[in-house]
């Protein structure tokens, strides 16, 4: 779902606000500390997502993951939920709702990612960029694949080849589970750069 230092990608995601009441289910917790164990053996980015991957894919779709909140919507965009943001800045959890037919932008990440489906279905569209083929041309983006993620489905990637654009394609409310190798709570989101450029679709 999301440089996009831009942040003008998730502009379009809110993170939630810090409010009192409960924040973390007993199932969270046990995510996140599943998460921990799986950063904390300092492999590279591709073993590492599909480390967190694997201890994802269990909990997605139970009951008692999120709370109410953190499966809630904006009808203007969709949300970012900030779940978890790891003290020492190796990893994040967030939550991000959709409404039917919002997406992000075309963009790529900081970091390596994993996403899970945890309600409804995402679609993706994936992406590589050409660069310019002369002086004075533009570089331009090539769609690679579309992809459907109904729930419980887990993907995982690392920079570079991670250009995609992400949306909610159904007619239902979409969550998706979110894991980034950054600290989102400080950055603010997980996109590196916007493309604003030239798409075969």
């Amino acid at each position: 779902m999301a440089a996009s230092l831009s942040s003008t990608a998730h502009t379009a995601a809110r993170p939630a606000a810090r409010t009192g009441g409960p924040r973390t289910t007993d199932r969270l917790a046990a995510l996140v500390g599943d998460v921990r164990e799986a950063v904390g053996r300092g492999l590279p980015p591709d073993p590492t997502a599909r480390l967190v991957g694997e201890r994802l894919a269990p909990h997605l779709g139970a009951a008692d993951l999120l709370t109410p909140g953190q499966c809630e919507g904006d009808p203007g965009r969709y949300r970012q939920h900030l779940l978890h943001a790891e003290s020492d800045g190796s990893f994040s959890v967030v939550a991000l709702v959709w409404l039917p037919g919002q997406r992000t932008s075309v963009h790529d990440h900081v970091s390596w990612c994993v996403t899970g489906v945890h309600e409804g279905e995402e679609h993706e569209r994936r992406y590589r960029l050409l660069p310019a083929a002369s002086p004075g041309a533009r570089a331009r983006l090539v769609a690679t694949e579309d992809v459907v993620n109904p729930r419980g489905s887990v993907c995982g990637f690392a920079p570079p080849g991670d250009i995609h654009r992400v949306w909610n394609g159904c007619s239902d409310k979409a969550v998706s589970i979110h894991v980034y190798g950054a600290d989102v709570s400080r950055l603010g989101s997980s996109v590196r750069r916007v493309y604003d450029l030239p798409a075969d679709r």
